[in-house]
Order: C-alpha cells, then structure tokens, then sequence
C-alpha cells in the first residue's frame, strides 16, 4: 500500500438527537482513551447535532463530519448548507453522493461534482461514495458504474486538489441489507476505482488517494476488510451507532 492515510468513519445517517449525540460520543471518549492510532477516526451525525458533537470531541483523536453540503456559499436555497458554515462550525470532513442521496433525494454524478468544486474551494476534506446496485452487478456492469461515477464526480477537480479526495466504494446492494461485500469484491472494486482515478490523474495521484469500503461493515469483518491491500479504511453505518461496536471496528482497524 501507497503512503495513504487510513480512515474509520461513522455515518449516523437520520439517527440522534444533540443530547444523544453527546452521549454517544462521550461513550466513544472513554472506550478509545489511550487508544494509540494511525487511523483517522470520524463521524457524521445530523446537521442539528454537529455543533455538539464537535463540542465533545474535543481533545481526542474523534473528528466530525456533515453527510451532505450545497454548492453555494449563500443565498435564497431554502434547506441548504454551505461549505462556509460547516467550515465555521469546526467540521473536518462531509460525505458527498452517498448512495441514499442519490436515490432518494436526485442527486446526479453531476451535482455531486458541483458540490465537489465547492468543497475544494474550501478546507474540508470531501469523502465522495461511489458503488453499484444489485442489478448493475449481477449484469456485470460493476466496472462500467465505477468509472461513470469517478470520473463523473471527479470531472472538474484540478490535479493539485486530487490529494485531498477521498473515495468510498459503497455497493448498494450491500448497505442495511447485512450483505457486505467479500474482502476480495471489496479489493477488486477499490482497484477499478484506482484505475478510473490513474486514467485522469495518473498512477502516482490514484495510489495515493484513500479508498474506504462502507456496507454492512461490523466488527466481524473490519479486520478481513483492512486485509486487502487496496482498502484504505471503512465507512460504517449503523454498526458506528453504538458507541461499543464502533470502538470494536476502530480497534480492529488498526
């Protein structure tokens, strides 16, 4: 593996109030104190809860993130959120194009570039999710979705700005279905990505970007996971809801 940082991240998707948002993490304090890493640790609870879970993850190796951003700084976006006030907040990351949002919500390969370009104008680190679903796969067209989605996301970044994405492979089929992908589909996916990524910006740009696996992970199966060679990390779902499993997963990630 490349120079690449390793990342364990928490997506609390619609889950917790402010006040068990402080628990939560509170709990997550005690069970990684002391915890020696080189892993970077995150999570991402709901907007209405970030500024407490910032507040208490202060002084530890937990950092916080927003599941979603608006391309525009300001104006008459009913909804929305800036890049400017996540930043004001104390964010460090926000995930983009997550497979909920594109389902549900219409986001496009090309929306989530456009909110890409706004999240490179700034300081926080865009974790962009990429993956296929159940159909795509069982026609073969795993590799064919990847590209589409890196290189669609991807379009518009300048080559000195590729260092700061990272990618999350995140095959739909996968997610709250307790189906996780094999460590190896896991491993052969990250690879199609990289070479989507080696096409734009070369060999040298696509071993250095970090790719997380998220889908039904859990403590079982992070060690197996954080095994192959091109899986820099996982974005977990509701296992990161309980402060005990997570803190399992960070563990068995390092």
């Amino acid at each position: 593996m490349a120079n690449r940082t390793t990342i364990i991240a928490g997506n609390w998707k619609l889950n917790k109030t402010a006040a068990e948002t402080r628990r939560t993490i509170l709990e997550l304090r005690n069970k990684l104190a002391g915890l020696s890493t080189g892993a970077e640790v995150v999570v991402f609870p709901p907007f209405v809860s970030l500024e407490t879970a910032v507040d208490a993850a202060r002084e530890t190796i937990l950092q916080v993130g927003a599941q979603n951003v608006f391309w525009e700084k300001s104006g008459a976006y009913t909804g929305e959120v800036s890049t400017t006030m996540l930043e004001a907040l104390g964010l460090e990351f926000v995930l983009l194009g997550h497979s909920e949002r594109r389902a549900l919500f219409g986001e496009t390969d090309a929306t989530v570039a456009r909110r890409l370009e706004a999240v490179l104008g700034g300081r926080l680190t865009p974790v962009v999710c990429v993956g296929e679903g159940l159909e795509e796969r069982e026609a073969g067209r795993t590799g064919e979705v990847l590209a589409r989605q890196v290189e669609g996301a991807l379009k518009d970044v300048a080559p000195d700005h590729i260092g700061r994405v990272v990618l999350a492979y995140e095959p739909v089929w996968a997610i709250g279905t307790g189906k996780s992908a094999s460590p190896t589909i896991a491993n052969d996916a990250h690879t199609l990505i990289r070479s989507s990524i080696a096409a734009m910006f070369g060999r040298s740009a696509a071993d250095e970007t970090s790719v997380l696996y998220g889908g039904s992970v859990k403590p079982e199966n992070t060690a197996s996971l954080m095994r192959e060679s091109e899986v820099d990390g996982v974005l977990v779902g509701g296992a990161s809801l309980d402060a005990a499993s997570f803190a399992e997963i960070v563990r068995a990630a390092g």
